[in-house]
């Protein structure tokens, strides 16, 4: 069972970084199996055909699990590792829901995780076994190993795809649009970024198309609000 278990020489380099005097990667990912689903008493409800639900546990799984870290005085880059496991740790299940997750999922998944994305995989595999325990059926655990297989595999491919500065950066945005500097110039490259590590753009023509796209869709709905706060006010009168 175990030799579809992803694993490479990158990842046991990453689980032995250390984090801090005495820690690393490996140890946390233990206190974030530990404490992953801490809330879960805290959150149960049964809905209408009795199953039990946790919603919400995650989150306050994190705040809770923050909480006892600070109390035993763990670092608090420490704390800031072991909180996000707990966090995210339903993500990778929830990426594949329908199927195997897609390019742009898997990039916003590794976003948002930084620098605990591989781990939350390896949480994301024990936590499988552990809920199925000696009832574990050989063809879902070998799916759940091909899918956290295939998640690592395309994260690869996308570290590979940093955007090219000569493809297009803010000076550009500003001078084809007339945008002034501000938040809005970042957030329009990270959005370009995001498309051309998802291979869904690859010159600079398609990335000017995307920010031209939202651009457009911004205004109008700039406009449906302004329209709506108009109508609110005429009615008032």
């Amino acid at each position: 069972m175990l030799f579809t278990i992803p694993w490479s020489d990158m990842i046991d380099r990453h689980l032995s970084q250390e984090v801090s005097c005495g820690s690393n990667h490996k140890v946390l990912l233990k206190l974030g199996g530990l404490f992953h689903d801490i809330a879960k008493p805290m959150t149960k409800s049964l809905d209408d055909t009795g199953r039990a639900r946790f919603l919400g546990h995650a989150k306050q799984g994190a705040a809770m699990t923050a909480n006892i870290l600070e109390r035993l005085r763990f670092s608090n880059r420490e704390i800031r590792i072991v909180e996000s496991l707990v966090y995210h740790h339903l993500r990778p299940a929830q990426m594949a829901n329908e199927g195997l997750p897609t390019p742009r999922a898997i990039y916003r998944y590794f976003r948002d995780t930084g620098e605990v994305g591989i781990d939350i995989l390896i949480l994301a595999l024990a936590d499988y076994l552990a809920s199925r325990g000696p009832l574990v059926s050989m063809d879902e655990w070998g799916k759940n190993c091909q899918l956290i297989n295939y998640i690592l595999a395309e994260h690869d491919k996308q570290q590979d795809k940093i955007l090219p500065s000569k493809l297009i950066d803010g000076h550009d945005i500003m001078n084809a649009f007339d945008l002034a500097p501000g938040p809005l110039i970042g957030k329009l490259l990270a959005m370009v970024n995001e498309a051309y590590a998802s291979g869904e753009l690859s010159t600079r023509e398609e990335a000017l198309a995307l920010i031209r796209r939202e651009l457009s869709s911004m205004n109008k709905r700039q406009t449906k609000v302004a329209q709506k706060s108009r109508d609110s006010e005429a009615q008032k009168d």
